[in-house]
């Protein structure tokens, strides 16, 4: 029996109780909401492990919802949408969502990624149990990093960044000067084969913005053009 809760944000009543149904049937407790205001009653009041959000809905969309839910919460969300162009895929990963579901979609490939980002979101809570990780606190000029607490600091101030932008920092800050390529921080980081790194691109830019002072000079998470990215040594 799973130990996760799970709020599907969606508008059309059918979709959200099949979606209810799967879920519910592979063990996950299920909250509905109608709206990105429904959602975030929900949110206050109950404990969430993922979220599954419509992206066209009315009173608050799921764009306004996740952005809001971004603001208090590291939980996994992956969104619905019955567009299936790339500029949309973008704009969710933009936003905090960690993947992209297109409508209508396979009830089996919903499940596998629900249960996919589960799995890293399980491991990323427990990332203090790892017997290789020594050392808890990474610092590199301004910037640190704390395993055991999940927290960033850039110059004393707390910054917030979601469960895979924290990893991706963490495998960069513990190499500093160290290239990554695309491929080996999507593999090293999501723990699968490489197949589409566009990702990596979305959110190393999210992690600039919210650590450097001019993302567009970086000081700290600097592109290697052709190779990767690093963190610079300080």
């Amino acid at each position: 029996m799973n130990l996760y809760n799970i709020l599907v944000v969606e508008d059309e009543n059918d979709i959200a109780i099949a979606i209810e149904a799967y879920l519910t049937n592979q063990g996950y407790k299920v909250f509905i909401a109608n709206n990105g205001i429904e959602g975030l009653e929900i949110l206050e009041k109950e404990t969430v492990h993922l979220a599954i959000v419509d992206v066209m809905m009315p009173r608050m969309d799921g764009i306004t919802f996740v952005m809001k839910l971004r603001e208090n919460n590291d939980f996994p969300v992956i969104m619905l949408s019955a567009k299936s162009e790339e500029v949309d895929k973008i704009m969710g990963l933009n936003i905090g969502a960690d993947d992209y579901v297109t409508k209508p979609f396979r009830p089996l490939e919903l499940l596998a990624r629900v249960n996919s980002q589960l799995r890293r979101y399980s491991r990323f809570l427990n990332m203090v149990k790892e017997p290789e990780i020594n050392e808890k606190i990474y610092e590199v000029g301004g910037l640190e990093l704390n395993i055991d607490t999940k927290e960033v600091k850039i110059d004393e101030k707390q910054v917030r960044l979601t469960p895979i932008e924290f990893k991706i920092l963490a495998l960069l800050i513990k190499n500093p000067g160290r290239v990554f390529s695309a491929e080996e921080i999507y593999e090293k980081v999501w723990n699968e084969q490489a197949i589409n790194t566009d990702t990596i691109m979305v959110h190393v830019r999210k992690i600039r913005e919210k650590i450097e002072i001019n993302p567009k000079n970086p000081k700290y998470l600097k592109v290697v053009w052709g190779v990767g990215y690093k963190i610079e040594k300080q």
